[in-house]
């Protein structure tokens, strides 16, 4: 597997464009990898995901893969600098149950509700309360082989950060996706379930920009 590192550059025309409709993003991310003939999606495929951190310069998107990406397609400003590819093995590698990790994680964090009004169809809400969203992500772990530790203030070691909504338009459809950045501790309790969310994501929206799990070594705190 390999992990991507672009250096984004904001005064891009085709950058903000991208910006602008999620969809387009998404096309931009997937332009480094062949298509495939058959009924299973690219993005899938390929075991794309990707997600754009801020940073005090501007954006940097991180994108992982199955396949070896070719950034030769990007538009020739799209960013500051080369690509940096590295493979993601070493990370593999280490992941050991009762490990902890530091960890980054952009959520499309949600739950199906039944209106009145829906006549028992449901409708997927975003979750906008922090410990609503955090009780989320212990659910996501505990189907995923990790737990969230306690920190010294006996709350869960974690914490989610609002983030802008999402739009984007696909043919004649509307993308609207409300998504919350998690950023925290968490300890590896099975490792096929843990290797198993870190290569495929975690959540749903993973095409536009949701569910890359980041790891590095724990933080002092």
């Amino acid at each position: 597997m390999f992990l991507t590192k672009l250096t984004i550059n904001v005064r891009s025309r085709e950058f903000r464009r991208d910006f602008a409709n999620i969809h387009d993003l998404h096309r931009t991310v997937m332009s480094a990898y062949p298509d495939i003939d058959g009924d299973i999606p690219a993005r899938q495929a390929h075991g794309v995901l990707w997600r754009l951190d801020p940073t005090h310069t501007g954006y940097t998107a991180y994108i992982q893969s199955h396949t070896a990406p070719t950034w030769t397609r990007l538009p020739r400003d799209y960013t500051t600098a080369t690509p940096e590819v590295r493979p993601l093995q070493p990370v593999l590698d280490a992941i050991a149950p009762g490990r902890k990790l530091s960890f980054r994680l952009l959520a499309n964090a949600t739950q199906d509700t039944r209106p009145i009004a829906l006549k028992g169809r449901t409708r997927r809400v975003a979750h906008h309360k922090p410990e609503d969203q955090i009780a989320w992500l212990i659910r996501k772990g505990e189907q995923h082989g990790f737990v969230i530790p306690t920190a010294r203030d006996g709350q869960p070691d974690v914490n989610p950060s609002p983030v802008p909504r999402t739009i984007g338009h696909k043919d004649n459809t509307t993308i609207t996706i409300d998504p919350v950045r998690f950023d925290g501790h968490l300890i590896i309790t099975d490792h096929a379930a843990f290797t198993h969310a870190l290569t495929t994501g975690i959540g749903r929206a993973k095409a536009y920009g949701c569910g890359l799990l980041t790891l590095a070594p724990p933080r002092n705190t």
